[in-house]
């Protein structure tokens, strides 16, 4: 088939050049067009069930809701994972599918379920889903900030409510807008009972009344004289006068308004939520996006809708700001890598330059890197894939690879040419049969190198989890560009060497000066060691066996920390304290987080927003600190961390420091959004809270273990009003009317909706607040056939506490203690805590386990390493084809532990712990590595074969000599392509990548240095029988 193709190339050369332009350009296009974002689509398919139940305790709310919904969820095909809290008034159950399902699939499945459960519920809870949305999550936060003096909160939450939030949701590519902040307009009516028994209102009078307050009714059609007429009864009105006025009755002839019975007002609704910005009050807005969006592209139109709004502000409105922007991570990544393949192209040139002398192979050898990477997007492209950290990691790897190809058939024809040029005119080729003999020559050579470079990339594919969804892109990008390279190798390639290089005038002087030098010193030193071949190979094996020795050694962690720009700082307070309280030290922490110099912005959520999926309490809060870019810091992130905990230390709360994306993916592995989550499982919630107790005291002395803490599962205050059914039954009063009663009148109940334009206010009807107190309860009249009483006559009211929240994991009650690590190894925190853990005896039926990250890394591990089995034996059975002797692979595969003795050193010389990054560069390493023993090899053989040498040392050192330059080069050029990434590994985009290069940038230095000297070595000690078997063939190809 190469042969096929090299001919044809050769003889339509121009339809080569013009066939390679054209899809350079439509690479170039699609490349413009395609979706950008920080990483491929790490989403597990989850589906968030969510039911509000009013003011129902945390137990009512496990016992009626969470419990039947997650029995109902249980046996769905694909379920992975069941979570689930229930706090006051909130049920949310997370239900986790495996991988492979398809969301949509599962959302209907869990639809169907929940249609079959309506009726098994509490009255009056309905469970939703909430919307598709991105593990990316929140894309962008933006802040209205509120200057009391100017305009109310109400009237600020009232446009993010109903005009802003409109229009961002009207974006393509916006899931949800989430507002929090602000004041919520209500027209309340708060009765007075005492006012109504006097004039002899009842509850239910009260209530029907307002039902039908402010509604529009229709009155059908009327036909008169030949034309249709609709009549409308109106009554739809938005005054409070109007309401104020409302007859609820007459009597002797005088009628009773409300407003004599109640005190009618707009007022704030109940709020479980807060937002600020820079220390102020302001509404903030939570923008997510749907899985499959452009973040950099939705960012901007969601930006140009803000500046479109801007000049039809209300008066005294401040403009919104802008307190988290994803897109400027992404942005800032992508450049960061862009820059880096600048830079290894720049490199990839000069080290080209310095070997082959002139410009012109120079540029044949280059022209591989743009033909690859455009290709490489036109595949993207069928596929789907977006251009991410990950995928243009691939690339960044590959670069120096995709060059490889091109090089050694350009340093062979350039080699034959000088030969040819050397000989008599009379006896020689053609320029096409020279370049077409030099590039059949290495063809056979650069297929195997580049199949085994494949199928080491297997054991990427089948990576579980979140770290398959992570590396394979980085897989595909790596595969497929190389394998265009290989394309471009047997086509572009031999049609620009015809063009450019047999008119070459200084093809006959030899060598470049710098590869002379070294071909002098190569010479002597392998003579050296081909005359002590055993030492030198004794001194190697040792040398790997160290290195095997250290890989244990090195602390692991799952992925390299990110720096993202921006940080998340979590606050919980005890849970009990007031929205007002937690507001007023999350203030605070604003204006001191705001004093550190790196802070450019900090953003405040306090409490729970009406539409969101965290069950959080009033007492958490989150801060969005915003950093400067990451060229201007002079601290590093960890310094900056330290900073922000000490100036946060005396504030009476519990503070977590994460990052947001970092978060997420926390929480999607464990449930938690911390790096270590160790849950303990039973039944009974104060013996769990015990239980945590002692083990957080135990863990508190581990070195390197940071934030650690338990979930505040504590007992919250509550008032209890417990009703005596004997005394209820005196009054003739059923103890179910005399609960629902209370139910609407304390909780308060939503009776009618009151329209103004587009916009749409509730009519609550609920006790004014001392109403609500213990005092105010007892006094409250209830109506009874026996007349009005006050309801402490039929019910005790009392000072009591239960739990503020319950979780449970796959139907079991759990308490979790979460922790981060700081300043040492993941793994090795990780085996303190599970000694500590082996220790701890726990009650019957009690148990404890352990997740996070380092679960995944372990995995991850593990299956990278049997997989890595079956690439090595998959790469012997490649090379065992080829030359039919198991010595001769075996030799060549040893250019593997070779690599890693750099390998080991660099991650040991850069402080880098052994990450699933780290692994993916061991990957690539190994067959990146075995592509010199291939190229020296196969040019020995080629030698014996076809120009009638024998086997002895002159062969060796003639056939080394001459695979000095291409290898050096493909070695060099494919190292020093990774440079850039080898510095600012802080830098957004290159943090994941920083290890993959450490490792192949240093292994492949270690495997060439080594490799020049041992593979000749080792050729001479133990290849002689095949080679000879290979020479004596008849073969007319080159092998």
């Amino acid at each position: 088939m190469f042969k096929w193709l090299l001919e044809n190339s050769l003889g339509n050369r121009l339809l080569v050049i013009i066939g390679s332009a054209v899809l350079m350009a439509y690479g170039a296009f699609t490349l413009s067009r395609m979706p950008v974002d920080v990483f491929p689509d790490l989403n597990k398919p989850t589906v968030t069930i969510m039911t509000e139940a009013g003011g129902m305790a945390s137990e009512e709310v496990e016992q009626l809701i969470t419990f039947p919904l997650e029995t109902a969820m249980n046996g769905l095909p694909g379920v992975e994972s069941i979570r689930s809290t229930s706090s006051s008034g909130l049920s949310f159950i997370y239900v986790t599918f495996d991988w492979s399902t398809d969301l949509y699939r599962a959302r209907q499945l869990v639809a169907e379920r929940l249609a079959s459960m309506e009726e098994a519920l509490a009255e009056g809870a309905v469970p939703r889903m909430g919307p598709i949305s991105s593990i990316m999550g929140e894309i962008m936060q933006i802040a209205i900030p509120i200057d009391t003096a100017k305009i109310s909160p109400m009237a600020v939450r009232e446009f993010a409510d109903w005009v802003l939030r409109p229009r961002l949701l009207s974006v393509q590519g916006v899931a949800q807008v989430i507002p929090i902040g602000g004041e919520v307009r209500q027209f309340q009516v708060q009765p007075d009972t005492v006012r109504m028994a006097e004039l002899g209102i009842t509850n239910a009078q009260l209530e029907d009344a307002l039902k039908g307050f402010s509604s529009n009714t229709s009155g059908g059609f009327l036909e008169l004289n030949g034309r249709e007429y609709l009549i409308r009864n109106l009554g739809r009105t938005s005054r409070l006068d109007d309401l104020r006025n409302l007859a609820l009755t007459a009597r002797n002839g005088q009628p009773i308004l409300l407003r004599q019975v109640a005190n009618v007002a707009f007022a704030p609704a109940i709020r479980r939520g807060d937002a600020g910005f820079e220390g102020k009050p302001a509404v903030i807005l939570g923008i997510q996006k749907q899985p499959t969006a452009d973040t950099i592209a939705l960012t901007r139109a969601i930006e140009t809708a803000l500046a479109d709004l801007e000049p039809s502000l209300p008066q005294g409105m401040e403009a919104p700001q802008v307190t988290f922007r994803q897109a400027s991570f992404i942005e800032a990544s992508i450049s960061t890598l862009q820059g880096k393949l600048i830079g290894a192209s720049v490199f990839v040139a000069v080290i080209l330059f310095f070997f082959l002398g002139t410009l012109r192979p120079t540029v044949i050898a280059l022209t591989a890197i743009p033909v690859s990477v455009l290709v490489t997007a036109l595949v993207f492209k069928y596929f789907g894939l977006s251009i991410n950290t990950m995928t243009l990691g691939g690339l960044a790897i590959a670069i120096g690879g995709l060059v490889d190809d091109a090089v050694v058939g350009v340093e062979n024809v350039l080699r034959r040419l000088k030969e040819d040029r050397a000989k008599h005119p009379g006896h020689r080729l053609s320029p096409v049969e020279v370049v077409a003999r030099a590039t059949m020559e290495v063809r056979s050579a650069i297929l195997y190198a580049t199949v085994i470079i494949v199928l080491v990339f297997i054991p990427l594919f089948a990576l579980p989890g979140l770290e398959g969804r992570l590396f394979v892109p980085l897989g595909v990008a790596f595969i497929v560009s190389t394998l265009a390279s290989l394309l471009v190798s047997v086509t572009v390639t031999p049609v620009l060497s015809l063009y450019l290089l047999p008119r070459m005038k200084n093809l006959a002087h030899g060598d470049t000066k710098l590869l002379a030098w070294l071909k002098a010193r190569y010479r002597g030193s392998l003579q050296a060691v081909l005359e002590h071949p055993r030492t030198a190979l004794g001194a190697s094996v040792v040398t790997v066996a160290l290195a095997v020795a250290a890989v244990p050694l090195f602390p692991t962690t799952f992925l390299p920390p990110f720096n993202e720009g921006t940080l998340l700082i979590g606050l919980r307070l005890n849970p009990g304290v007031t929205l007002a309280e937690s507001t007023a030290i999350a203030r605070q922490a604003e204006v001191l987080v705001k004093q550190v110099p790196e802070v450019t912005h900090v953003g405040r959520r306090s409490g729970r927003a009406e539409l969101d999926e965290h069950a959080e309490g009033v007492h958490v809060s989150e801060l969005d600190v915003g950093l400067k870019p990451a060229a201007e810091l002079t601290r590093s992130m960890a310094e900056i961390g330290a900073d922000i905990r000490s100036r946060l230390v005396n504030l009476p709360a519990a503070i977590a420091i994460g990052q947001p994306i970092s978060h997420r993916i926390d929480h999607m592995l464990s449930g938690v959004r911390s790096q270590i989550a160790i849950k303990i499982f039973g039944d009974d919630l104060d013996t769990l809270r015990g239980q945590a107790d002692a083990l957080r005291s135990k863990l508190a002395g581990i070195p390197g273990i940071a934030d650690l803490e338990i979930e505040k599962q504590v007992l919250a205050p509550q008032i209890k009003v417990r009703v005596d059914y004997e005394a209820a039954a005196r009054y003739g009063l059923p103890a179910s009317e005399a609960l629902r009663t209370l139910q609407s009148l304390v909780e308060g109940e939503k009776v009618a909706q009151i329209v103004e334009g587009g916009r749409r206010f509730d009519l609550v009807v609920r006790l004014p607040e001392p109403a609500r107190s213990i005092e105010g309860l007892g006094r409250m009249l209830i109506d009874t056939p026996a007349g009005r009483i006050p309801l402490s006559k039929i019910a005790t009211i009392e000072d009591g506490d239960g739990p503020n929240q319950i979780s449970r994991d796959d139907g079991k009650r759990r308490i979790v203690l979460s922790a981060n690590a700081s300043g040492r190894a993941l793994s090795e925190i990780v085996a303190d805590i599970r000694a500590a853990v082996a220790q701890t005896r726990l009650p019957e039926g009690y148990f404890v386990t352990l997740g996070g990250q380092f679960e995944a890394q372990e995995e991850a591990s593990r299956l990278v390493g049997l997989l890595s089995l079956v690439s090595l034996t998959l790469m012997f059975v490649v090379l065992y084809s080829r030359y039919q002797s198991a010595t001769l692979s075996a030799m060549i595969m040893a250019n593997i532990p070779l690599a890693l003795v750099g390998a080991v050193a660099g991650l040991w010389l850069s402080g880098q712990p052994l990450s699933v990054a780290a692994l993916v560069g061991f990957i690539t390493l190994a067959g990146i590595s075995v592509r010199n023993g291939i190229l020296k090899v196969s040019h020995y053989i080629n030698l014996m074969r076809f120009e009638g040498e024998a086997f002895d040392r002159k062969m060796i050192v003639r056939g080394s000599l001459e695979r000095l330059s291409p290898v050096l080069m493909t070695a060099l050029v494919t190292a020093f392509a990774l440079a850039p990434l080898l510095f600012e590994a802080e830098r957004p985009g290159t943090e994941v990548l920083h290890p993959v290069a450490v490792v192949i940038f240093s292994g492949l230095i270690s495997s060439t240095l080594l490799d020049t000297f041992l593979t000749p070595a080792m050729f001479w000690m133990f290849g002689r029988t095949d080679a000879v078997r290979l020479a004596n063939e008849s073969a007319s190809e080159a092998l």
